[in-house]
């Protein structure tokens, strides 16, 4: 498995350093730092194979975390390990930088023997590991042998991730829906790809030990209950009322014989902030907006450009963050500019057009209308016209799913599914979305 684990800073100097397995020496610190932190070209690939030992490094800002081994190990696993780790040092000090990994460096040791095992990822749940490593080296009160049994349990029994006996005056439940909407499309407008990343993003304050059940409408269950058609978010009256999901990865707290046999999301939550769920869908994505490009080449020096953008939601909903980002020539001397709605600005050092949004109802178009001064030049290369790109958020699910039910059952303590307060908030996002000019 993994036979070291290195964090280094952006010069390149050791800041912490953890070898498990014999195989790997000190030179494999330095192996590193050569080939990949001080490397003339920039290493794209996470992995890196030198003198028969492989590298699997992440980067952090400017600090790098490097897993070496000398053995044929799961690639997706060290990443899946190094991620967590990522997770489990913010959850305790904040922002990964120099500074504070310089001063919890003996909280990170102490972090690393319980989360690795000669190698072996053991326990990586930040909750488990809050109850027994505590921050900045406070001495806790002497514990009784029920509360030491408690965490004995907690790190060796089924449920790893939730101690027992928590206890909250108001029980909640807050379901957040991010979703990752990504385009390319033609001139056109015909949809080159298309598809949507979502997370299901929990946070729990519920007492005890209760049990949940989320249900979407995913194709497969509806289809087995028989149901029809439904108006969606975005204010089409679509026939469709389930969503096709591609694939999907769920927490460890999640019961999956119950999803392979019923479909049915149940588990008992991790207490705070935790990731229930990522999928990806490719089929009936609604795309939030349309964008039409127009360019006019008027002679060798002179560009025009019109852009118009077609929201494609439901009128009460407001998009955010609206910013389209419309590519120029290297050899342009100069633009002028005019826009409906919002700022536009010429980035000479990003060689791009910025049109920024404030709002956008659904249902409406605005469009920027550019002309572009070329400087004459001996290149016969024709400008090769990247695609314009889009950000924005929406207040919807582009791949339009939707939360039917969560129930929260509890039978030990005296609450039931209607005392919990529970919120639900859908967020669609751009990934890259993008349209050929």
């Amino acid at each position: 498995m993994i036979g070291g684990l290195f964090i280094y800073n952006h010069k390149g100097e050791v800041l912490i350093s953890r070898v498990y397995r014999d195989d790997i020496g000190r030179n494999a610190v330095d192996a590193f730092r050569v080939n990949v932190i001080h490397a003339r070209q920039q290493v794209r690939s996470p992995v890196t194979n030198i003198a028969r030992t492989s590298f699997f490094h992440v980067k952090r800002s400017n600090i790098w975390l490097a897993a070496v081994t000398k053995q044929n190990v799961n690639a997706a696993m060290v990443f899946e390990f190094l991620y967590k780790m990522c997770d489990v040092m913010t959850a305790y000090f904040g922002k990964i930088s120099e500074e504070n990994i310089k001063n919890n460096f003996v909280l990170i040791y102490e972090l690393l023997d319980e989360i690795l095992d000669f190698g072996y990822p053991q326990n990586s749940e930040t909750g488990a590991l809050k109850t027994f490593i505590t921050q900045q080296g406070i001495k806790s009160q002497p514990q009784t042998k029920e509360e030491q049994s408690q965490i004995t349990s907690q790190v060796t029994g089924q449920i790893g991730w939730r101690r027992e006996g928590i206890k909250y005056r108001r029980n909640e439940l807050f379901l957040d829906v991010l979703e990752s909407v990504n385009l390319l499309m033609s001139p056109q407008g015909q949809v080159l790809s298309a598809h949507v990343s979502g997370r299901v993003v929990m946070k729990s304050y519920l007492s005890g030990m209760p049990e949940c059940k989320f249900g979407m409408n995913d194709k497969i269950v509806i289809d087995k209950q028989g149901k029809g058609g439904a108006t969606d978010d975005s204010g089409k009256s679509s026939g469709k009322q389930s969503i096709a999901i591609d694939d999907c990865t769920f927490h460890q707290c999640v019961r999956l014989s119950k999803f392979d046999s019923e479909r049915s999301i149940s588990f008992i939550p991790p207490d705070g902030e935790y990731e229930l769920m990522r999928y990806r869908t490719t089929k009936d994505i609604i795309l939030p907006f349309r964008v039409i490009p127009l360019v006019r080449e008027v002679g060798r020096t002179k560009l025009e450009v019109k852009v118009v953008i077609k929201s494609n939601f439901k009128p009460s909903l407001l998009a955010q963050k609206i910013e389209v980002r419309i590519p120029t020539p290297l050899n342009t001397s100069g633009v002028q500019v005019i826009c409906m709605k919002g700022k536009a600005k010429y980035k000479a050092s990003e060689n791009a057009i910025v049109w920024k949004i404030k709002r956008m109802a659904g249902m409406k178009e605005s469009q920027i209308s550019a002309e572009i001064e070329l400087l004459p030049t001996n290149d016969k290369k024709k400008w090769a016209r990247p695609p314009i790109s889009m950000n924005f958020e929406v207040p919807f699910a582009p791949s339009g799913l939707k939360v039917r039910y969560l129930k929260v059952f509890e039978p030990k303590l005296n609450y039931s599914d209607h005392d919990v307060i529970k919120w639900v908030r859908y967020i669609g996002r751009s990934g890259i979305y993008e349209t050929r000019c």
